[in-house]
C-alpha cells in the first residue's frame, strides 16, 4: 500500500518492546518539522510505559533516513532537531536502530543516539554539514566523538565522504553488521535479550553507562539506583533463578 507523503513517524507496541517506524518512503524518510514534533511526542509516549523495556527505530523503504529536510533549515519550529535526537538518546527504555539502507545527514545522529545500531551489509552513510556549510549543534558533535573518538568523528564531519557497512561497523558506528537476509533475526534476538533483563537493572545502567560517557555521571543518582535495585526483589528473584537454572520472572519491583 502506498504510503500518503505526509505520513507521520508511527509507533506499535508488542509486549515490552515498541517500535517507532518511520513513513516516507518515497523523500528517503526525510524528516520535517511536523516529524521533530511527532517523534519527540512518541519518545515521551514511550517514556510513560514503565513495561515497555526496548525501542526499536525503524523506517519503510529503501532508505533508513537522509536526515532534516535542508530547505527547512532555519525555519521556524516547535522543538529543534537536537533536542528531538537528545530526547531519544535518554529514552528510559534500551534503544536500537534497525538500518536496512543509507544513513545520511542528521539521520546519522538519529542512529548513534541509540543504544545499539544494527546494520545490514551494502548500507552507507555520511553527514555533510561542512559541504552545506551548515555548523552542526553541540550534543551531535559530542556524540559522535564520545561514541566513535575524535579522529573518527572528524573524518565525517570535516570530509563529508561517504562510508560503507564495513568501515561503519569498524569505526564503532555499528554494534553489528549482518547480511540483509539475517538483519530481522538479529534485531529480534537482540530486543528479546533485553527485554528478558531485570528493568530496574537494564533501565538504570542504560541511562549512567551514557553520562558516563558524557562524563556528567551524577553520583548521588547512582548511588540511590545501586541501592534500589540492591534492595528489590527482581535480584531475589533473578538469584532463585539462577539457583535453580530456570528463567527468571521479573516484575520491575
Amino acid at each position: 500500500m502506498k504510503l500518503p507523503m505526509n505520513a507521520l513517524p508511527e509507533l506499535t507496541t508488542d509486549g515490552a518492546i515498541a517500535t517507532i517506524t518511520l513513513r516516507r518512503p518515497e523523500q528517503a524518510n526525510r524528516l520535517t518539522a511536523d516529524d521533530l514534533e511527532h517523534l519527540a511526542a512518541l519518545i515521551d509516549e514511550v517514556n510513560q510505559r514503565p513495561d515497555i523495556l526496548v525501542l526499536q527505530l525503524r523506517s519503510t523503504g529503501k532508505y533508513f533516513c537522509s536526515g532534516y529536510d535542508i530547505g527547512s533549515i532555519g525555519a521556524p519550529r516547535k522543538i529543534d532537531f537536537a533536542g528531538m535526537v537528545d530526547a531519544l538518546e535518554m529514552a528510559r527504555p534500551v534503544t536500537i536502530a534497525v538500518l536496512h539502507g543509507g544513513v545520511y545527514g542528521g539521520a546519522t545522529d538519529l542512529a548513534l543516539a541509540c543504544d545499539f545500531r544494527v546494520g545490514a551489509e551494502g548500507i552507507d552513510m555520511f553527514m555533510p554539514a561542512a559541504r552545506l556549510g551548515l555548523h552542526y549543534y553541540r550534543s551531535g558533535m559530542e556524540r559522535y566523538v564520545s561514541r566513535l573518538g575524535l579522529d573518527h568523528a572528524k573524518l565525517l564531519f570535516l570530509t563529508a565522504r561517504k562510508i560503507g557497512a564495513a568501515q561503519m561497523l569498524r569505526i564503532g558506528y555499528l554494534t553489528q553488521l549482518v547480511e540483509a537476509a539475517q538483519l530481522e533475526e538479529e534485531v529480534a534476538g537482540l530486543a528479546r535479550d533485553c527485554a528478558s533483563m531485570a528493568p530496574l537493572a537494564l533501565v538504570g545502567m542504560k541511562r549512567h553507562l551514557n553520562r558516563m560517557a558524557r562524563g556528567t555521571l551524577d553520583v548521588d543518582e547512582f548511588n540511590a539506583d545501586t541501592l534500589r535495585a540492591y534492595q528489590s526483589a527482581d535480584l531475589r528473584e533473578g538469584q532463585a533463578a539462577w539457583a535453580q537454572k530456570r528463567p527468571p520472572q521479573f516484575t520491575g519491583q
